[in-house]
């Protein structure tokens, strides 16, 4: 299979990049040898390029809230949506994932349960179940995941893929070629021990059973290796 280039829209950078990179190098990592990722720091200024040479779109995470959009958030969002238009795939991860379903007509909230951090349990729909980008997965994946907000109240053109308790719309599909997903499938269990590490609102307790709690997972890379391979 020839080598996919992938434009990574970064509307953030992760805040362990010195020790253990950036979002251009967990994707590339979580994908390889099969894509490479061409990153555009949106949230530094960077505009969303023309789509030629490219055959897919990321939107990663971000330490920033779709609750407090900018005009570039909104630009950003179209022109995925656009580009879906015109044939290319996209896929939207955690901040990205909630910037689409904005966009499409959902709610994006502070999630009224919490945070959500650590190694976590999402269940596949019966749609899920069918969709390309769970190929291969089981009913219950076990992912890596780090957010605040959330998205609710999906219209109904919107299709969700998976869930749990903690934040329902885990995932969803939008026509043929645009997907989201909350959890984060390029992390893996040493990012995620270093959220669970610095984030300043868990007590002693929570980061130890978090910390435990934190295990390694195929199934984030193999929802990206569907992405660039079946989409």
């Amino acid at each position: 299979m020839p080598l996919k280039r992938v434009l990574l829209l970064k509307p953030g950078v992760t805040s362990s990049r010195a020790l253990l990179g950036d979002y251009e190098q967990w994707f590339e990592e979580a994908v390889a040898p099969l894509a490479t990722m061409h990153p555009v720091e949106l949230h530094a200024g960077e505009r969303v390029p023309g789509l030629r040479g490219f055959d897919a779109i990321i939107m990663t995470g971000s330490p920033l809230s779709v609750t407090a959009p900018a005009p570039w958030m909104e630009a950003a969002a179209d022109a995925m949506l656009n580009a879906a238009e015109q044939g290319v795939p996209v896929l939207g991860v955690c901040f990205g994932h909630q910037l689409l379903a904005w966009r499409l007509g959902a709610t994006v909230r502070r999630n009224p349960r919490g945070l959500e951090l650590g190694t976590v349990t999402v269940a596949l729909t019966s749609e899920g179940r069918g969709d390309p980008l769970f190929d291969g997965a089981p009913e219950q994946l076990e992912v890596q995941a780090t957010h605040f907000d959330e998205a609710a109240r999906l219209p109904e053109t919107v299709c969700l893929l998976a869930t749990n308790e903690a934040s329902a719309v885990q995932a969803f599909a939008f026509g043929a070629r645009v997907r989201g997903v909350q959890f984060h499938p390029e992390m893996n269990a040493a990012s995620i021990r270093f959220c669970i590490a610095n984030e300043k609102s868990l007590d002693g307790a929570a980061r130890a059973r978090l910390d435990a709690g934190a295990v390694d997972s195929p199934w984030g890379a193999r929802v990206l290796r569907n992405f660039v391979t079946r989409f």
